[in-house]
């Protein structure tokens, strides 16, 4: 009998208990064990994909780059022809709502942070969404010198009555990829937004220091 093996097992099961317990991710059975070994192990259950260009030298950041910008644009005509005859001005309108609801009242620059947009587009998506009455502003109880800016009845009434076809969107968007491909699609895209949401923060705190500046000298 193979006793390294069955101990290597064994730790795997045990790795993958102690994850799940936290997160729940996965069901606590052989199909939810399998699903987190092939994400937590990528680099053991595929070989590597051929891609356009790799026999004439076309690197792996180039065609993921190009993937993710094509992507990007098949999400935006999606989102685009689910709200083609509805009351949005664009995908960033119903974006911004969902965010409200999903987490609440929060700062205008920490809507437009969430959503990673120029604090200039981001605060004419705000006002918008004010001007239509979906979102109001008020003081924060907390501290009397913020304001936050929350979801209205309005805004919740008109969010919730084009969900279903949000939701299309977003399934159209998944496409044809498998429960195991999902979960190991969100893990990857999650670590990239990490690394490049620090930076947009780092890019956008600075942008405003130096707003603030300019304000000072004139």
């Amino acid at each position: 009998m193979n006793y390294d093996l069955i101990k290597t097992v064994v730790e795997l099961i045990q790795q993958f208990m102690e994850q799940n317990e936290d997160k729940a991710l996965y069901s606590n059975d052989i199909q939810g064990f399998a699903e987190w070994l092939i994400i937590s192990h990528p680099e053991d259950s595929k070989s590597e994909p051929g891609w356009l260009g790799m026999e004439s030298g076309r690197s792996t950041d180039s065609i993921i780059n190009t993937l993710l910008t094509r992507m990007g644009r098949y999400a935006k005509s999606y989102s685009r022809s689910a709200t083609y005859h509805s009351v949005f001005s664009s995908q960033d309108d119903f974006i911004y709502l969902i965010s409200l609801k999903s987490v609440g009242p929060m700062t205008k620059m920490e809507l437009i942070r969430r959503n990673v947009h120029e604090k200039s587009s981001g605060i004419l998506i705000i006002n918008r969404l004010i001007r239509n009455g979906w979102v109001k502003q008020e003081i924060s109880q907390k501290d009397k010198r913020t304001k936050h800016v929350q979801l209205t009845q309005e805004g919740l009434t008109v969010l919730n009555e084009h969900m279903d076809e949000i939701r299309k969107a977003s399934r159209a968007v998944v496409g044809n990829l498998t429960h195991s491909e999902q979960m190991l699609f969100i893990a990857i895209l999650s670590k990239l937004d990490e690394f490049h949401h620090s930076l947009y923060r780092m890019n956008l705190e600075a942008q405003e220091l130096l707003d603030a500046v300019y304000k000072k000298l004139n």
